[in-house]
């Protein structure tokens, strides 16, 4: 575990491995929106812009989502939860990033279903990335395990002294094969963000029964039900594309 990477000298102040595996997956991601943005029509200088506002509001929702989920189920409170050194959830970040990313859009008229398209591929290899930095400084980790990758993080997001389920790099691995399988499908799919949410979703849903957030409802936690969330979303986006599709054919003849 490595929470701290180093120092900067003369100032004091820290630079911990998750800023550092975040401002990596944002810059990594921003690299392969490039390509994308001209495959999908769109002007690539608009992914600077919009990167940025993608960055700040999937920060602010993903804190604003620990804050408040915290202070109503254990009763944290909500200052302290939005300044503290940990705490940052990625379902609270993706809703964030995808309003500010929407605003942008609006903004700077940039049609947002294949800016989403373009840009899901990003979103997949960030988030792989940002859970390397997870991993580091010992957050969501999962249940009690005795294989042999398993891994104790004595200084972790509570400290843990026994060896647990990894799960931050489980959610890693899950993430890079799905942006892998959204590379080739790229040109063929008829909505890349809707299998991209798919993924996300089958993904954490099936990860998150080694973590140990709490379960609110049939055995399920939070995130169960929002990676559910994501597999409909996903599916409508699916079906509205190849209707649209099936339309625009239609017309043609």
């Amino acid at each position: 575990m490595y929470p701290v990477l180093f120092t900067i000298p003369g100032l004091d102040w820290p630079i911990s491995s998750f800023g550092a595996m975040m401002a990596l997956g944002f810059l990594v991601g921003y690299w392969v929106s490039l390509p994308r943005m001209k495959e999908e029509g769109l002007d690539p200088e608009d992914a600077a812009n919009l990167l940025m506002v993608i960055m700040l509001g999937g920060v602010f929702g993903a804190k604003l989502y620990y804050a408040v989920s915290f202070n109503l189920i254990y009763g944290d409170p909500f200052w302290d939860s939005m300044f503290s050194r940990g705490g940052l959830v990625f379902y609270g970040g993706f809703i964030g990033g995808g309003l500010a990313g929407y605003a942008g859009c609006r903004y700077w008229q940039i049609p947002p279903i294949p800016f989403a398209n373009a840009a899901c591929i990003s979103l997949a290899v960030g988030q792989a990335i940002g859970r390397v930095g997870c991993f580091l400084v010992g957050d969501d980790y999962g249940s009690a395990s005795d294989l042999p990758w398993a891994v104790a993080f004595p200084n972790g997001l509570p400290p843990v002294h026994y060896p647990v389920h990894p799960t931050m790099l489980y959610e890693t691995v899950w993430l890079l094969l799905g942006a892998a399988f959204l590379w080739k499908r790229r040109k063929t799919s008829v909505s890349l963000m809707g299998e991209f949410l798919i993924i996300n979703g089958v993904g954490r849903f099936c990860i998150e029964f080694w973590r140990l957030n709490a379960r609110v409802a049939f055995g399920l936690s939070e995130a169960q039900f929002i990676g559910m969330g994501l597999i409909l979303g996903g599916i409508v986006l699916i079906v509205r594309a190849r209707n649209q599709d099936g339309s625009a054919v239609a017309e043609a003849a």
